[in-house]
């Protein structure tokens, strides 16, 4: 890992999000689903919110959304993003679960870098597809705007 990747904030697994991450580095976008209930949950967790069932699986998604709501941090608050600036953080709501919210970057491609979308063609409501890419040592889901 280079010193640049080292100073950005990365995703630091737990036993809960573990399969997240794993189902991330093959490319699959999942989240956690009670198995008594059905419910589905994000962030993972051990006891369902719900019925309080501590019985879950991962289920696929589309990986598709809309952007929910998004930030461009002005400026950046950690020096390692400087050099990305402007750059934007996008809450993304899934299609197909759509109280599930998952925070990432709108980005070009998957190994784009940050700032690689123009901030003005941020929008909330704009229909966005999952993408890939290696941060670091962990692969993280990421966004671009869907083709029209």
């Amino acid at each position: 890992m280079t010193a640049a990747a080292e100073a950005l904030l990365l995703p630091v697994p737990d036993a809960d999000g573990a399969p997240f991450w794993e189902y991330a580095a093959r490319g699959e976008l999942r989240v956690q689903a009670c198995t008594a209930c059905g419910r589905l949950r994000f962030p993972p967790r051990p006891c369902c919110p719900h019925c309080r069932s501590f019985a879950s699986e991962w289920r696929p998604t589309g990986g598709r959304g809309r952007i929910w709501s998004y930030v461009r941090p002005h400026p950046p608050l950690l020096p390692a993003y400087a050099a990305q600036a402007p750059y934007n953080v996008v809450l993304v709501e899934l299609a197909d679960a759509p109280h599930i919210r998952l925070a990432g970057n709108l980005v070009a491609s998957a190994d784009a870098p940050l700032n690689s979308v123009d901030p003005a063609r941020l929008r909330i409501g704009a229909r966005v597809q999952a993408v890939f890419a290696d941060a670091g040592g962990i692969t993280v889901p990421r966004w671009i705007l869907e083709k029209a």
